[in-house]
């Protein structure tokens, strides 16, 4: 069975868990952050996991509701526990928010020759990204932009997040590789 990790379980990582549920794999996610109140309104974390860990809240959530065991890691992922954190994936799902651990995150795919779904969403809820890591650029400008303080984008970040789990299916299937700009009003183009 494939080992998928999950890197940031927020506004975008939260979904991908919930929408890849079904897929025949061993799932870890890892994200130190806590469940804020306001998170509750873009992110699948509910009013139950407010201060508790995301990475704990979540898999305590799929459990609870599917049966789905997933293994979190409660931890900030740093050059220094990276083999630790994500030595023996098949494959690397980025869902982070910020450039600094995208670029920890980067360096290990690299160098173990790890693939990575890279997914990102501007700040203002009106762009996405589905990129492997070879056709994807780290937005130094990114770092910590919230697009989870309203509730406004959920259906635009539900939408992102179904298109990264699509993504993620298709190469576990049959190793392809596609990479998406995810535009608002539903529309999908696929990039490479």
């Amino acid at each position: 069975m494939k080992k998928i990790t999950v890197v940031g379980v927020g506004a975008l990582g939260s979904h991908v868990v919930l929408m890849g549920r079904n897929l025949e794999a061993a799932w870890k996610v890892i994200d130190f952050d806590r469940v804020e109140r306001k998170n509750t309104l873009s992110q699948f974390h509910t009013r139950m996991g407010v201060g508790r860990n995301k990475a704990q809240a979540i898999s305590q959530a799929v459990q609870g509701l599917f049966g789905l065991r997933v293994e979190a890691v409660p931890h900030k992922l740093t050059a220094d526990n990276a083999e630790a954190l994500l030595g023996g994936s098949d494959l690397i799902i980025d869902c982070l928010d910020n450039a600094q651990a995208r670029r920890v995150v980067q360096a290990f795919a690299r160098a173990n020759g790890v693939p990575c779904l890279h997914g990102a969403l501007a700040a203002n809820g009106e762009y996405g990204q589905v990129l492997w890591d070879e056709h994807f650029e780290i937005d130094e400008g990114a770092a910590g932009a919230a697009t989870c303080e309203d509730g406004e984008h959920l259906p635009f970040i539900v939408g992102a997040s179904a298109v990264l789990v699509q993504s993620a299916q298709r190469f576990l299937r049959d190793g392809h590789k596609s990479g998406f700009h995810v535009l608002p009003g539903g529309q999908v183009r696929q990039v490479c």
